[in-house]
């Protein structure tokens, strides 16, 4: 189990740092924008992202 959960966290930082070598400007940007975002919106953002991922992985397995 350790073995994968290393492996989804290298992956997980190569997408991460995909945009930023790609586009620095336009993440720059977005991550300003993102600054100014209410802590609510930005809960319900996390919730959404947590349980579609929750939603793949069980789809996937």
């Amino acid at each position: 189990m350790w073995r994968e959960l290393g492996i989804a966290l290298c992956l997980m930082l190569v997408l991460e740092g995909v945009l930023p070598f790609l586009y620095p400007r336009r993440w720059r940007n977005m991550v300003v924008r993102l600054a100014q975002v209410d802590d609510g919106t930005m809960r319900l953002a996390g919730l959404v992202s947590m349980l579609v991922g929750t939603a793949l992985l069980y789809l996937i397995r």
